[in-house]
């Protein structure tokens, strides 16, 4: 795996248009997700329809507080550990919304989002496990990411998000 032009090489990139320029911060963390839509299913052409704002909200009635969201991860890795950018790393995506680390607000301004596709009630698969543990080697060595700044979407706002969730097994993670 590497890098071009902060875009993974030989994936699959579905360009999102829920990003906009980093306020001149250098990127210090890695904040993991979770997401399924509707909750609990794993239709990956619906999580890219949401990061891409084609998601038609009449196919779940889950869905309907979803039409003005604008949000998008830098990466998604899906159940089968296939990995999907929709953002290039130098570039601000909206993943975090309110968020504070360590006493900084705004987590989009220094973060990357890697989306995992998965719930609060369902184990994470191997693949995904291996594939996460690859970006995030690549990542913490080209943007010098300290190890102690991989979080949760949950670290970053508690109270108002729980993912990834109490299935994530952060023991596999090997960087």
């Amino acid at each position: 795996m590497q890098l071009h032009n902060h875009q993974l090489e030989g994936i699959h990139f579905l360009p999102s248009p829920n990003f906009d320029s980093r306020p001149g911060k250098e990127i210090s963390l890695i904040v993991i997700h979770a997401i399924s839509l509707p909750v609990g299913n794993y239709d990956t052409e619906l999580i890219c329809d949401l990061f891409t704002n084609q998601l038609d909200i009449k196919k779940d009635p889950s869905f309907s507080g979803l039409s003005e969201l604008k949000v998008s991860s830098h990466l998604l890795i899906t159940r089968t550990g296939q990995l999907i950018q929709f953002v290039p790393f130098n570039l601000r995506a909206w993943h975090a919304g309110v968020s504070n680390y360590n006493g900084r607000e705004n987590c989009n301004d220094f973060s990357i989002g890697i989306e995992l596709e998965g719930c609060d009630f369902d184990k994470f698969t191997e693949e995904q496990y291996s594939r996460l543990n690859e970006c995030l080697q690549l990542l913490i060595h080209e943007y010098s990411i300290p190890r102690f700044n991989i979080v949760g979407h949950s670290d970053i706002a508690p109270g108002r998000k729980t993912d990834p969730g109490p299935y994530f097994d952060w023991n596999k993670i090997s960087v």
